[in-house]
Order: C-alpha cells, then sequence, then structure tokens
C-alpha cells in the first residue's frame, strides 16, 4: 500500500502541473462536512494512507516537493505509524507544536502561485479564510480543482442505500411541526428560504433514516431546501421506497436529483434571501447560488440539539439495553480472560454482536475502540488484524462504543483493569474519575457554555501535572450522529450556551505513551436544578448506565462527596439494570457496584 501512496502522490503532482497548481490542499470530508463520509469522498484516505473505520481529521497538502497530512491529538500515534513509507509527513493541527495549515501555506508559497482544492469538499467559511490570507500575500487561489477526479480511476460511486422512516411515536414530533420551526428560524434570521447541507440536520427535519450511506450513522446522502410555499429534497431518486414517497408526500416534500442542487441553487429568484450555514455548506454550491446568500442557520442546529421528554424517555430505554449488552460483555470478558485467547479484535466482534442481539439496536454509533495497555494511549485506536494483540498478563482495558438503538444513540467508555492495577494506574484512574466527577456534579446558570465548565474535568490531572488535549463532551444525536453540534465542552470557545434537553458526553482521559490509556465517559442532560433570586440554575443528569471499575479507584484520594456520587450512581445502575438480568448476572452486577469506603 506504502508504494501505491506514492504512486498516487505521482498522479496527483503530474494533475497539478496540468491544471497549473502549484499545492493542492485535500480535504478529509464531503460537500456536507461529514466527520464521516461516505467511501466516495474519502479521497484523503486513498491518498495518504492515513484512516480510520471512526473518520479520521486530517487534512492533506502536497506540492511539488512536499507531502504533509495534519491532524489533531487524538491521531498524533496512529497517524504518525500509519504514514511511514507513504511519502507524507504528519503536521500537528493542535498542542504545543501545532502548525497552522494555511499559515505554513503563506510561508511555504511564492507570489503568484497558486493553491488549489475541489470547493465541494470545503466548508465556505474555511475556503474564504483560506482565500483571504492567501490572496493578502499575493498567492492565487483556485477552488474548482476536483483532483480524484483525475487521479481517483477505482473511486467508489456514492451510497445508494433505500431510507425508511424514523418512528413518530418514538421521535415525539412530526415532520409538519419541525418544518414549522424551521420556518420561524429562517424569518428570525431575516431570510425566506433554508438550504440544509448537513445530514444529520436534515435526518432530524424529515424523521428519515437509511443504513449504509454513513458508516455508523443511519443518515443519508442529500440536500434539503425549505421554504413557506416549496420544500425540496434532493436525492438519488434509488433510495425513495413508495413507503417514504408517501411520508414525504403527506408533508408536501417534493424530491429532485441530488446532482440537480446546483442548477436549482443557480436559478433562484432573486428576491430569495437563502439562509446557509458556513460552516457547514460547501464552497462549491454556494459559488453557485444566484439569490442572496444569509449565513446564519446555526439556530436549526440547535432546534436539533434539543431532546423532547419522548426522546429522553426512549433513550433512557437505550440505555438501559446498552447496560444489558455491557454487563454480558464484561462478564464474557473476565471469564475468559484466563485463557489467553482473547484479542482486542476478538473483543470487538462480540461486543458487536451482544449490542445487535437487541433488534431495536440497527448498528454500532462508531467502530468500537478496545486498547489493551499502550493501545489504550492511541485516543482513537482501531484495532485490526495487523495491530491486534492478545488480552494476557496485568493492564488496562480501554473499551470506548457505543449503539444506534432506534431508541437514542449511545457512547459509553469504561477503563478497567484485567489482573492486578499497579498503584500509578490507581491514582491516574482517580484523577480521572474525579475530573468526571466534578463535572457531572457541577450547577451552572442559565447561559453557561461548554468551555467555562470544561476546566472542571481536567483540574485534578493539571495539578498533578498530567492533561489530555482532546475536548471533554460532544454532543450527541439520537439516532443520527454519535458526534453532534452545536454544544460542546472542550476548551476552545463555543458560543453554544448548555440548555436543558442538550444530550453531551462527560469524558476525560490520560494517555500514558507506550503504556495505557485512561477514558471514563457517560452521557449526561442537561435539565433545570432550580430558579432563584440570581436567575435559573442548571444542572447534569447521567444517562449511561454502567459501574465504573471498583478496583480502579484510590479513595484516599477522594473526598466524601466523591465517594458518595460513585456510590450513588452504582445504586442507580443497580436499581435499574437487575430487572433486566438473569441471577446470575445480576449477582455479577452487584459484586461490581459494592460501595466505596473511604480508606
Amino acid at each position: 500500500m506504502q508504494k501505491k501512496n506514492l504512486e498516487y502522490i505521482a498522479r496527483l503532482r503530474e494533475a497539478m502541473k496540468k491544471q497549473g497548481i502549484d499545492a493542492v490542499v485535500v480535504s478529509g470530508t464531503d460537500p456536507h462536512q461529514s466527520e464521516l463520509p461516505p467511501h466516495h469522498w474519502r479521497g484523503r484516505e486513498w491518498l495518504t494512507g492515513f484512516w480510520s473505520g471512526n473518520g479520521t481529521n486530517g487534512t492533506a497538502v502536497v506540492t511539488a516537493d512536499k507531502a504533509l497530512c495534519w491532524t489533531d491529538s487524538r491521531y498524533f500515534i496512529q497517524a504518525t505509524e500509519q504514514l511511514k513509507g507513504t511519502g507524507f509527513s504528519m503536521m500537528k493541527e493542535d498542542g504545543p507544536e501545532a502548525v497552522d495549515l494555511i499559515d505554513w501555506l503563506v510561508e511555504n508559497m511564492n507570489e503568484g502561485q497558486t493553491v488549489g482544492i475541489d470547493g465541494m469538499t470545503f466548508s465556505i467559511a474555511y475556503a474564504q479564510r483560506m482565500q483571504q490570507e492567501l490572496s493578502d500575500n499575493g498567492i492565487k487561489f483556485n477552488d474548482n480543482f476536483p483532483q480524484f477526479d483525475f487521479i481517483y480511476p477505482d473511486r467508489p460511486e456514492r451510497p445508494k442505500n433505500k431510507l425508511f422512516i424514523h418512528d413518530e411515536k418514538i421521535v415525539g414530533e412530526t415532520v409538519a411541526s419541525k418544518m414549522e420551526r424551521i420556518e420561524t428560524e429562517i424569518k428570525t434570521e431575516l431570510a425566506n428560504a433554508v438550504l440544509l447541507s448537513s445530514l444529520d440536520d436534515i435526518a432530524w427535519a424529515t424523521n428519515l433514516r437509511t443504513a449504509g450511506d454513513i458508516s455508523f450513522s443511519p443518515i443519508f446522502v442529500s440536500y434539503l431546501f425549505i421554504s413557506a410555499d416549496r420544500k425540496i429534497l434532493f436525492i438519488d431518486e434509488e433510495k425513495i421506497t413508495d413507503e417514504v414517497k408517501c411520508h414525504l408526500d403527506k408533508y408536501n416534500i417534493g424530491v429532485m436529483p441530488y446532482d440537480g442542487v446546483l442548477n436549482f441553487v443557480a436559478a433562484l429568484p432573486k428576491d430569495c434571501r437563502l439562509l446557509i450555514d458556513p460552516a457547514k455548506t460547501a464552497r462549491g454550491v454556494y459559488d453557485k447560488i444566484g439569490c442572496t446568500s444569509v449565513f446564519g442557520g446555526a439556530g436549526i442546529a440547535k432546534l436539533k440539539s434539543v431532546k423532547n421528554d419522548t426522546m429522553l424517555a426512549n433513550l433512557s430505554t437505550a440505555m438501559e439495553k446498552d447496560g444489558v449488552a455491557l454487563t454480558r460483555f464484561f462478564m464474557m470478558v473476565e471469564k475468559d480472560y484466563p485463557s489467553g485467547k482473547l484479542t482486542e479484535v476478538e473483543l470487538g466482534k462480540r461486543l458487536r454482536d451482544l449490542r445487535l442481539a437487541d433488534p431495536s439496536c440497527v448498528d454500532e454509533s462508531f467502530a468500537p475502540i478496545i486498547g489493551w495497555n499502550e493501545h489504550g494511549a492511541i485516543v482513537h485506536y482501531e484495532a485490526t488484524e495487523e495491530t491486534d494483540v492478545a488480552i494476557t498478563g496485568d493492564g488496562l482495558l480501554l473499551v470506548d462504543s457505543g449503539g444506534q438503538y432506534v431508541f437514542g444513540t449511545t457512547d459509553i467508555t469504561r477503563t478497567v483493569a484485567l489482573g492486578t492495577p499497579t498503584d500509578e494506574q490507581r491514582h491516574d484512574f482517580t484523577l480521572v474519575m474525579k475530573g468526571h466527577i466534578a463535572l457531572s456534579s457541577i450547577k451552572f446558570p442559565e447561559g453557561t457554555r461548554g468551555a467555562q465548565l470544561d476546566v472542571l474535568a481536567r483540574q485534578f490531572l493539571w495539578n498533578d501535572g498530567k492533561a489530555y488535549y482532546h475536548g471533554t463532551g460532544h454532543g450527541v444525536g439520537f439516532f443520527i450522529n454519535c458526534h453532534e453540534g452545536p454544544q460542546s465542552i472542550r476548551l476552545n470557545e463555543n458560543p453554544t450556551p448548555l440548555v436543558p434537553g442538550m444530550i453531551t458526553s462527560n469524558e476525560p482521559g490520560l494517555y500514558i505513551e507506550g503504556k495505557y490509556g485512561i477514558r471514563c465517559e457517560n452521557l449526561v442532560v442537561t435539565e433545570p436544578w432550580k430558579t432563584t433570586e440570581f436567575g435559573r440554575f442548571m444542572q447534569f443528569k447521567d444517562m449511561t448506565l454502567f459501574p465504573f471499575d471498583i478496583n480502579l479507584f484510590n479513595t484516599a484520594e477522594m473526598s466524601d462527596a466523591e465517594i458518595e456520587w460513585v456510590n450513588d450512581y452504582h445504586i442507580k445502575v443497580r436499581d435499574r439494570l437487575t430487572p433486566l438480568l438473569s441471577a446470575e448476572e445480576a449477582e455479577w452486577l452487584k459484586a461490581k457496584t459494592q460501595p466505596l469506603i473511604k480508606k
């Protein structure tokens, strides 16, 4: 494969020469800015050899004599290994040694040279920033260089999977209601129409799903135009079943070919004020719009992020089902671990089978991250036949996984000790959990943003001279994407406040390269706490139902309140899951939720 990557770079450089491009920037996403694009748009992975089943945050730059690939701290170890011999070198996108990609272009390109991109795979916002900074330095910008049209002869086709209806009794809201709310948001932003490009927004708005377009997410490749008098879904018509056609007709949503969206927006009347999200809409679409563009649309994503009471009740059901599957999984791990025959890959297969044994689980919500000892230190590690190791000896097993249930999306990480944990491992685990507990327990005033809370999860690690560099929390969809905006809990500023109904992860971690990784993740929902003379206050409620490893806590380093939090959480887990388990499983869970005692 590495020899092939060198061949691919040569092909690209030949195409660049013919098109007058001195440097090409290659996106890792699709026209919808998807985190995990269909294989049709995974050209950057094909070109560089840097990949993951969960998608990889990576952007490549190729010049006449350099080939570089930028990624973030979740993938530093993985990228360093996968890029060996491919002709590409890794560049750090974040952390102390970060190099900004656009700054690099400015510093390494000469005045009069040209940088090319495929405008259909870059957002308006990023492409505009790139164009402005290059132009300020006399560097030309070409946003119509679809490089893979020239160099990727065996490129996979766009997916053509059939759609199905997500039961509105589970969703708790009709498409008509959602359209009404979207139209109100359009007016609020002084527009009279919107083009939705983000696939999760479209799936939410239409109450439609599919299986297979996007790995691990039941969303589908499309665009959606909405105005007061016209609604059009742009999609490959092979994907529409008779049942789905009736569903769309019921809500007066017409269907046009997916490729027709560019001509459609080009022909919009001049008095149309089209709302588009510059962070989610492709520059190539924007270039074609013939009417007035209105930048905005974040309010629509916020509508999607706030789950109603029906959704939350159904998500509780999904959490119970997930807790049962995990109980059976970790019981199996403990039982079979002494044999020495378990491997990371085998554990992934067994966990998938246990989840999908429940008919309401359509798929996993991402490729499971199962890392034994040093592999646990690779934040987004994915075991393959080449990297697979046996689970033997003493150590820490990190399992980050989730399910796409029709009742909701789950995402959970547990780190467990097999054999006897070291004092260092117990100390580090306790620091991570102290941060997890601090974030879970906080009360905060209305309007608080995730960046204002993030330090709560990091403080104990920082005080020990340790750190992690990924976000502490991401939004989670409802039978849509496991990663959903607009809310987050991370160091970077995000203007979106945490409001009731938002589901967010709480997942601090610590990664000791070459030794072990620790991450402890629950999903929490923001809910009202109380109102005082100082205003409305919020709190988090834990939704996830599975115990933390009581053998890894060092209670001597914990406060009484922290110990009480763990014990109370474990009581809730035991009470909710026990009625769903066999007698043997219930006994196992009882042992795993014994109360912690201060030592």
